[in-house]
């Protein structure tokens, strides 16, 4: 069982829509998929309920004992984790659950600045496990033809934790899926944002090999 956390303690991040698609991308390339909600709002659990026929088994599980629960309920090759936003003892649970922990970050200076200590827990839990978990940012609702990407990869780098390649953009077929409980993968698979979403689950599974 291998498990990604999706956390951001900080709202707006893209967070819950990159689990959700992480979840069915895993799924739609064969492998055998959990989708946690850890967040007591219950967004992924509100977009899985949505469509009759949801394709994606999801939990919820919104108390600090994820890793405890997980090793309970949870048997499938990849577990997605959609993190709770400001909440420090759901994201400390989730970590220590962790293999690997990615961060969406918005292209913006103050999204930047919220991530700090959320990367200090990150770090160390690194520490702690010699290295074990892996930790990665990803920009999310990038705005393309911009060059704020870039400004925001170096500003990220300060952290010295990794920036993913794959980029996560801002687009109307997001939260249009969302509203369906389904994804841009199964509206339009052929579709630029398909694309891109198959890009950041390739590149976070090359790292969990």
């Amino acid at each position: 069982m291998r498990v990604i956390a999706v956390l951001n303690q900080k709202g707006g991040s893209g967070k819950t829509t990159i689990a959700t698609h992480l979840a069915r991308a895993f799924q739609l390339e064969g492998r055998d998929v959990l989708l946690v909600d850890s967040d007591p709002q219950g967004s992924a659990r509100d977009w899985a309920a949505v469509r009759e026929d949801q394709p994606v088994t999801v939990v919820g599980i919104d108390r600090p004992t994820i890793g405890r629960d997980l090793k309970n309920v949870a048997h499938q090759e990849f577990v997605v984790i959609d993190g709770a936003p400001q909440a420090a003892d759901l994201a400390v649970s989730a970590i220590k659950a962790a293999d690997f922990v990615l961060i969406p970050v918005q292209p913006s200076p103050y999204d930047i600045w919220a991530t700090a200590e959320l990367v200090d827990l990150v770090k160390q839990r690194i520490e702690v496990t010699d290295g074990a978990l892996q930790a990665a940012f990803v920009v999310s609702r990038a705005i393309k033809g911009t060059r704020i990407g870039a400004e925001v990869v170096e500003a990220l780098n300060g952290y010295e934790l990794p920036v993913l390649e794959s980029r996560i953009t801002q687009r109307v077929s997001y939260p249009g899926t969302a509203a369906a409980g389904t994804t841009v993968l199964d509206s339009d698979p052929k579709g630029d944002a398909a694309a891109e979403v198959r890009a950041l689950a390739a590149e976070i599974a090359q790292k969990l090999i």
